[in-house]
């Protein structure tokens, strides 16, 4: 396996942050004459985007979200020859640095450095970082989506369906970890994906009380 030097690791981290800041949601919005934080639910977010916009442009900012946080986890991946490896055989800090490299890039969207440090919900970016880490996090990160699917599916409400998906990638992961590694080694992975699940829990927190008091718009519906 090549390493990487401390020097590489920094760099890769503060890049992934910077790509991760682009706000493609509101430069979709800016060739459409629009300033999407002043519409719809007024985040950056494909969901908003594609509600406000269409949804051939809200696809566009979706893809857009998961290559900024796949792309620097990718990157970082093949440079150390990360990709592959078991649980056992990457070493613990070599798994938390290359975790770090997606989380950089999800805070890159929610804290944007183009924004104020404003930004979006992050569930895109982290869907594609988390791809991007292939294999470990591979078979959470498919059971998320398929549980978002199904929540989207049945209940229409986007947010609800990225709070549940959050919460069953910090499941699966646990499950992941139990059946393949152990705690000690493989807790960088845990930690991580709770930290995710409360990040995203807590930037939907408008849209929990939302859908408490049964106001949460729904696919096909208008933002309150």
């Amino acid at each position: 396996m090549v390493a990487m030097t401390s020097t590489e690791w920094t760099m890769s981290i503060v890049s992934a942050y910077i790509v991760g800041s682009i706000p493609f949601g509101v430069l979709i919005a800016k060739t459409k004459g629009v300033n999407i934080r002043e519409h719809g639910s007024k985040n950056i977010g494909a969901t908003n985007v594609g509600r406000v916009l269409g949804k051939k442009l809200g696809l566009a900012c979706f893809l857009l979200d998961v290559l900024k946080g796949a792309l620097p986890v990718f990157a970082v991946g093949f440079s150390a020859n990360l990709f592959g490896q078991s649980l056992e055989q990457i070493g613990t800090t070599e798994m938390l640095l290359w975790i770090c490299v997606a989380l950089a890039a999800l805070l890159g969207h929610m804290y944007s450095l183009f924004l104020k440090f404003g930004g979006g919900k992050g569930v895109a970016t982290t869907f594609g970082g988390m791809v991007a880490m292939w294999p470990f996090l591979t078979f959470p990160v498919l059971v998320a989506f398929a549980c978002w699917l199904i929540a989207a599916k049945t209940t229409k409400m986007i947010s609800l369906a990225s709070l549940v998906a959050s919460f069953v990638l910090f499941a699966a992961t646990l499950l992941l970890v139990i059946t393949q590694s152990k705690v000690q080694h493989a807790w960088p992975l845990l930690a991580v994906t709770f930290l995710i699940s409360v990040m995203v829990f807590w930037k939907h927190r408008s849209n929990i009380g939302r859908i408490m008091r049964g106001e949460e718009p729904k696919l096909g519906g208008t933002a309150k």
